[in-house]
């Protein structure tokens, strides 16, 4: 009889890293999306509080990530889990969001200056 052969299984450092991107990912997005919130209300210093906050959960993210990477080119190799694409989406919707939200405190920014003239 064939022995089944079971996938490899993260290491409790593996997984505590996916979750530390996971994590990341969701505080930087929660944090451009108050940034939003606080444009629409025009409070632009919370705005700007809040795209920093975001940049730093993902300069977080990016150290895990290039922690991961590296490890990788020298030759261990990451078990590739669905856990750990799921944290791979969380970090590029997150960074989509972040360069997004800018745009619109911007725009926000902007409209808010066009209306005090």
């Amino acid at each position: 009889m064939a022995e089944e052969q079971q996938a490899p299984k993260e290491t409790e450092a593996s997984l505590e890293t996916i979750m530390g991107l996971i994590v990341n990912g969701g505080n930087a997005k929660s944090s451009a999306f108050e940034a939003i919130t606080a444009a629409k209300s025009g409070d632009f210093d919370t705005a700007d509080a809040k795209l920093k906050e975001a940049d730093n959960f993902l300069t977080e993210a990016h150290n895990s990530q290039t922690s991961m990477l590296t490890a990788e080119a020298q030759g261990e190799h990451t078990h590739v889990s669905l856990l750990l694409v799921h944290s791979q989406d969380h970090i590029m919707n997150a960074i989509t969001f972040r360069d997004l939200a800018g745009e619109v405190v911007d725009v926000y920014r902007r409209l808010a200056q066009d209306e005090a003239k």
